[in-house]
């Protein structure tokens, strides 16, 4: 069973940034789809960045294309959202999800429903004004 634990949430100002952590373990093969999705109150969850961590290709929702970077560490199989000039409405629980897919394009299609397997916990990001 895969297990996915994020960390790095806090409490910051508009204009701040954050790096969040997701560390992923339990199976000898890790998925290579790893997805960050947030979750706002009285909101549906959302994807916002993707990784294919077989090649580093990446996937960015508009709203947080040229702000969040997503990148990875696979000798710890870590990967992680840098999110840079942070605004009120990124306020959420943010959450990595993984599943198994051959490539990016095959991540996209569950990534944008809400779709992959295994999902953390969350950690909860808040940017006041």
């Amino acid at each position: 069973q895969v297990k996915l634990m994020e960390s790095g949430g806090a409490s910051v100002q508009t204009g701040g940034s954050l790096k969040l952590s997701c560390t992923a373990s339990g199976h000898t093969h890790i998925p290579a789809c790893k997805g960050w999705f947030r979750q706002a109150p009285g909101k549906e969850r959302e994807g916002v960045a993707l990784i294919f961590t077989d090649d580093g290709s990446t996937y960015y929702v508009d709203s947080v294309k040229g702000r969040f970077t997503v990148s990875q560490d696979p000798s710890n199989s870590t990967v992680y959202l840098h999110m840079n000039n942070l605004k009120p409405e990124d306020t959420a629980m943010y959450y990595c999800a993984a599943d198994y897919y051959s490539d990016l394009d095959s991540c996209l299609f569950p990534f944008q429903r809400n779709l992959y397997n295994y999902l953390g916990q969350g950690t909860q990001v808040t940017v006041s004004s």
